[in-house]
């Protein structure tokens, strides 16, 4: 372990390397604004922009991940939905439940008056769309009353919902090019990261040496974070993994972010950015920055486990991508089944 290495590992708790770029502590407030500010795409595809970083794929892009499929291995990145999930009811977030209406035994005892023994089964499901494997909306978060693009939070969601960048507007856009970084394998101890753990842009930069070329992040990509704690809950049990302390992006990494110019990014992680969070009295700070500022969709409780034992196999760490979102009319979020194709 180097210098820079060993003075990270030392400073897990604070979540900032040595060598990361300044977050003031003292002014959390100022921080966020000036980032908000540095970090910003407002009006970069026009003042109508419902997709924001979204607009990173295009049909060559969508090319280019299809060119990856080499063996035909597909991998759910889903966590199961069902009652036996993570949530613990904080702001109502609930896990499935799931009913069945019509089922065998009623077909059985010929009570679903069909003719000619005709019987089915049918069933409903009551959820949060937040509850497990999921993307963030770009109405999802709000920086100080304004919403993705500078409009007015109210403006955007309403009672009636997200008026203006529901998540349906993005039901056709994600199949594109997908990048496993495993940060757990690369830099944790037996392939996963502490809670606190600070994900830092040289986090990133080494995972990505240590990988090979494979994993190199390039515009319009959908980059999949593994830390490894979706692991250790599936090992040890859920725990607080439902808004407890986390492994997660830095909030230095907003540059980054920025930077790469990714269509989204997602973890395995309930909350994708570290936890607690690196400014006191704070509440997802980078969500703050990346979803209304940079307009960058964010998925989060995914589960990268099986990819990342294939990639570490054979060294090739991109990949194919859908995670199209539910065309739920109006939603700040969704469920999702993504399935990165190799």
């Amino acid at each position: 372990m180097n210098s820079q290495q060993t003075a990270h590992a030392d400073d897990t708790v604070t979540g900032e390397s040595a060598d990361s770029p300044v977050i003031r502590r003292e002014d959390p407030l100022g921080t966020i604004t000036a980032a908000a500010a540095k970090y910003n795409n407002w009006g970069r595809w026009g003042e109508d922009d419902v997709l924001g970083t979204l607009n990173f794929i295009d049909a060559g892009k969508r090319v280019e991940a299809a060119a990856l499929v080499t063996t035909g291995e597909a991998f759910s990145l889903s966590q199961p939905f069902d009652t036996d999930g993570p949530q613990k009811g904080w702001r109502r977030r609930t896990n499935p439940v799931h009913t069945m209406t019509d089922t065998g035994v009623d077909a059985e005892r010929g009570n679903q008056g069909f003719p000619h023994g005709f019987g089915g089964a049918d069933d409903v499901i009551a959820m949060p769309l937040q509850c497990s494997t999921q993307w963030d909306g770009l109405g999802h978060i709000f920086d100080r009353g304004k919403a993705w693009n500078g409009r007015a939070a109210g403006d955007v969601v309403t009672s009636m919902g997200d008026l203006v960048t529901g998540i349906e507007t993005a039901s056709a856009k994600i199949v594109t090019r997908g990048v496993l970084l495993d940060v757990g394998r690369a830099l944790g101890v037996d392939g996963e990261l502490p809670d606190g753990f600070a994900i830092t842009p040289e986090d990133l930069a080494r995972t990505i040496e240590l990988q090979g070329t494979s994993s190199a992040v390039r515009r319009g990509d959908i980059v999949v974070i593994r830390t490894g704690q979706y692991t250790r809950v599936r090992r040890e049990g859920w725990g607080d993994y439902a808004g407890g302390s986390a492994p997660g992006l830095s909030f230095s990494t907003a540059a980054w972010l920025h930077a790469s110019e990714i269509a989204g990014i997602a973890t395995d992680t309930w909350g994708f950015e570290v936890r607690p969070n690196e400014f006191e009295g704070a509440f997802q700070p980078l969500h703050q920055i990346a979803i209304p500022n940079l307009g960058l969709f964010l998925g989060e409780m995914w589960d990268p486990d099986q990819l990342a034992e294939a990639c570490a196999t054979d060294g090739k760490y991109d990949f194919m991508i859908t995670a199209a979102p539910l065309p739920i009319t109006g939603a700040v979020g969704s469920p999702v089944n993504p399935i990165a194709v190799r």
